[in-house]
């Protein structure tokens, strides 16, 4: 009897150690083809999001194979990913990652594309928090006022004049709110400076050895928080304007 009940926990612990290794092994399997399917659906939309921005250029490389790192505080950030559309091995234009950090509920993630004169080719929102059905305006999927910066400069307008309406520019803000425009507005100004100054560095950059693939860290509005505290209030009293900046 005692032999039999020793076989019996024998079988019934190798059965149980049989059925953990085999269900392991399938969550590891489903969890290894799901990480595949993400990185995919990654690259893909940032292959659709640097194709919205670079719109209209003529460029004959795989642009989100083709990217460095920068980091400038005029970007607002470190490490962040710039990817090149190049003919032939000239760069013609790029496509600039860069945050606001004043949004109304903190940072928001911008893809600007540039070409190789300076010229705005699309803007496009990544990620943020902004107030629903205020804020949000800035997706190019709930209204235009993105597409309102394609072919400006520097000079179009002048510099002291990439500020919203309110505050004496030529950007408009939206209806009760006036913080996010004025983040998106100035965060792209700050771009294209940053890329006046370091244009030459910029369009000298070499073409990939690897040409491994980079997609962008975060390509979704993120739900606000309900816990988070709030920003400041969307629609302020008048603010005078702020100072004129000039291109250092």
């Amino acid at each position: 009897m005692a032999r039999i009940v020793v076989r019996d926990m024998v079988i019934t612990t190798l059965l149980l150690g049989l059925f953990a290794a085999t269900g392991t092994g399938i969550v590891a399997w489903i969890h290894s083809g799901t990480e595949a399917r993400i990185a995919e659906n990654r690259v893909a939309m940032t292959r659709v999001r640097i194709t919205q921005v670079l719109e209209g250029l003529d460029h004959d490389n795989e642009p989100v194979a083709d990217h460095a790192l920068l980091s400038d505080p005029r970007l607002g950030g470190e490490a962040l990913p710039a990817w090149f559309a190049r003919r032939g091995d000239a760069v013609v234009g790029l496509a600039l990652s860069a945050i606001a950090p004043n949004g109304y509920s903190g940072n928001i993630h911008l893809l600007i594309g540039i070409s190789a004169d300076g010229h705005v080719l699309g803007v496009r929102v990544t990620q943020h928090r902004e107030t629903p059905g205020l804020g949000d305006d800035i997706e190019a999927d709930r209204s235009d006022w993105i597409h309102g910066f394609r072919s400006r400069s520097l000079g179009n307008p002048p510099i002291e004049q990439w500020r919203v309406r309110k505050d004496g520019g030529v950007f408009d803000q939206f209806t009760g709110a006036t913080i996010t425009p004025r983040a998106v507005v100035q965060a792209v100004r700050n771009a294209l400076v940053y890329f006046q100054e370091n244009a030459e560095a910029l369009l000298a950059t070499p073409p990939p050895v690897d040409g491994e693939l980079l997609p962008i860290e975060a390509l979704s509005p993120e739900i606000p928080d309900p816990t988070t505290p709030p920003g400041p209030v969307q629609e302020p009293q008048p603010v005078p304007a702020p100072p004129v900046e000039a291109t250092p």
